[in-house]
């Protein structure tokens, strides 16, 4: 049986991204860079983690990763696919994701629309009881 492994998330600033999802997400954290990790990137020519074309934002615990990566074609339209964010404060949490570098696109009945950095549409819900 297929299980899930990652959600990759094209990007024009892989690294910015994974910080702001690491940061935005519980129990998330962005890959590290250890001397293993900066030599790979030497060897293909990278100088410097910020300009690394593939980031992953893993999870500490269980989950899939985040994987970021560099993609040369800007957003176009509307996702087709979104990640649904629980919150246990839905009503403070777009202040604390914008912070972060988010936008909050729309406010509905029951749930906040958002955008990450580079305009990747995402819910905000309230935690199920």
């Amino acid at each position: 049986m297929a299980r899930l492994h990652d959600i990759v998330i094209d990007r024009a600033r892989p690294a910015a991204t994974a910080r702001f999802w690491a940061a935005a997400l519980d129990d998330y954290a962005a890959a590290p860079y250890d001397d293993a990790e900066l030599a790979r990137l030497r060897a293909q020519g990278i100088d410097a983690p910020e300009d690394d074309p593939t980031v992953p934002v893993e999870p500490r615990i269980r989950g899939p990763r985040l994987w970021c990566q560099l993609v040369p074609e800007p957003k176009r339209a509307k996702n087709r696919l979104h990640l649904d964010l629980p919150s246990p404060t839905p009503e403070t949490e777009p202040d604390r994701l914008t912070a972060l570098g988010g936008t909050v696109l729309a406010r509905h009945d029951d749930h906040w629309l958002l955008a990450d950095p580079e305009g990747n549409e995402y819910c905000l819900l309230p935690a199920p009881p």
